[in-house]
């Protein structure tokens, strides 16, 4: 395992973390394909014996049980300064009548309780809140830095303006800023590219990307059977179907090096990424897709082979989370 320092804060992670979105109560959130706790733990075990110490999970996933699954597998596995968590909070309510700086400690306590610490090692604004004025969100997490409930701030699902615009209010007022960028990333999905990755780049912004295989995608061989989440994650449907015809020349050069290079297509697909960003995450919901957890760092792809990779891309719509929760997409004339 490799390892890095995450922006201009003093964790050190791992260069691959562990995206705990399918750990959970099944009966409690979006998806029925999320593993239970005795599950979750035997997975995160064998992931933290690859050398792995970054764990990203959020609030929202599950209704909060993931937190709960990570949280006890870890109590029962490690020690506390042993690991880097990274959980997300989400923005208010419509209805919520409490500020942004009461939504977010309450949001933080939440997680506290759930994942069973002290502390945060890294907590993400899981994506923008219209609502709420910009100077109540970097005022609450501000507040939780002092309190030590949280080391260090990241932000997921937003434009490069919108983190421009939120660290020049950290930067005036001296508050802590986001040291780190959650966003929609990978070799079929290459928009953060426009101005978000050359901006963090700019500033030791670290980027740490999820759905860093595309759901799947960018991972399944051409025989193979499609999973349980693959038939069932409606979500990832409507992220990737309507490109398949220009994406899938892509993936088939990934399953092509692949041959090439006697590997998984999922070590590929990461190796790609390692090579643009701090610490892609990974979602395992199955043992043996742990393995990539180490293959991926005994590769050495050629300058040329990763161009080979890029060439066949064409520009993306939006899709997911940033098209979805954007105003500004529904008063187009």
């Amino acid at each position: 395992m490799e390892f890095a320092k995450l922006g201009n804060t003093d964790l050190i992670v791992s260069r691959l973390c562990l995206g705990c979105m399918g750990f959970g109560d099944a009966q409690q959130g979006q998806h029925d394909w999320t593993l239970n706790q005795k599950e979750t733990k035997e997975i995160i075990k064998k992931v933290l014996d690859t050398g792995v110490n970054f764990l990203d999970t959020a609030i929202g996933y599950s209704n909060g049980t993931s937190e709960e699954y990570v949280g006890k597998a870890l109590k029962e596995l490690t020690q506390r300064d042993k690991v880097v968590i990274a959980t997300k909070f989400l923005p208010r309510s419509e209805k919520e009548i409490q500020k942004g700086e009461e939504h977010i400690k309450k949001s933080c306590e939440t997680s506290l309780k759930n994942l069973g610490t002290d502390y945060i090692d890294l907590y993400i604004y899981h994506m923008w809140d219209y609502q709420t004025p910009l100077f109540d969100i970097m005022q609450g997490l501000n507040n939780l830095i002092k309190e030590g409930k949280v080391r260090a701030l990241g932000i997921s699902n937003c434009f490069a303006w919108q983190l421009a615009e939120a660290n020049s209010l950290a930067d005036k007022e001296k508050f802590e800023p986001f040291n780190c960028v959650q966003g929609h990333y990978n070799l079929i999905f290459r928009e953060e590219e426009r101005e978000m990755i050359p901006y963090c780049h700019m500033k030791n912004i670290a980027l740490t990307p999820y759905s860093s295989l595309a759901a799947g995608r960018l991972s399944r061989t051409p025989d193979a059977k499609p999973t349980n989440r693959f038939n069932k994650d409606n979500y990832a449907k409507g992220k990737y179907d309507a490109t398949q015809d220009e994406d899938q020349k892509i993936i088939n050069r990934v399953y092509e090096l692949s041959q090439k290079y006697k590997c998984s297509m999922s070590a590929i697909s990461l190796s790609w990424l390692l090579s643009k960003v701090t610490s892609p995450i990974v979602g395992v919901t199955k043992k043996n897709q742990i393995k990539v957890f180490s293959e991926v760092f005994d590769l050495d792809i050629s300058p040329k082979d990763l161009a080979y990779l890029e060439q066949p891309y064409v520009p993306h719509e939006l899709v997911g989370v940033m098209k979805d929760n954007n105003p500004y997409l529904t008063t187009r004339h």
